[in-house]
């Protein structure tokens, strides 16, 4: 393996991890992105997926981002009867976002 083949392999992986880094400060920038009318569902967490694609002209495999995916994962409710998207009994959906958990996978991005 040569020196080329060598920093392509890293700017790929560096690549990839810098989507995933943008997808967590998007997360993190909508951590309070509730809906605007009652019923209204908030934002929802995004979640990176990577794959490995076979390189045939380098003769190694690459990380690459597979896709961004809608994390499933049921919206918390918060008692907040004054905020414009209360449901009648006055709770609203919050996102599914937890901060530690992004801080977490933000850390783990950056020492890949």
């Amino acid at each position: 393996m040569d020196l080329t083949t060598s920093l392509d392999i890293s700017a790929a992986g560096m690549t990839a991890q810098s989507t995933r880094l943008r997808v967590i400060a998007q997360n993190m920038a909508n951590i309070d992105s509730t809906g605007s009318t009652p019923g209204s569902d908030p934002y929802q967490r995004q979640v990176i997926n990577f794959t490995d694609t076979m390189n045939q002209a380098l003769g190694v495999k690459l990380v690459e981002v597979e896709n961004i995916t809608k994390d499933n994962s049921a919206f918390p409710t918060k008692y907040d009867p004054s905020n414009p998207a209360a449901n009648s009994q006055g709770y609203v959906k919050m996102p599914n976002v937890n901060n530690f958990v992004e801080m977490m996978d933000m850390q783990q991005a950056e020492r890949s």
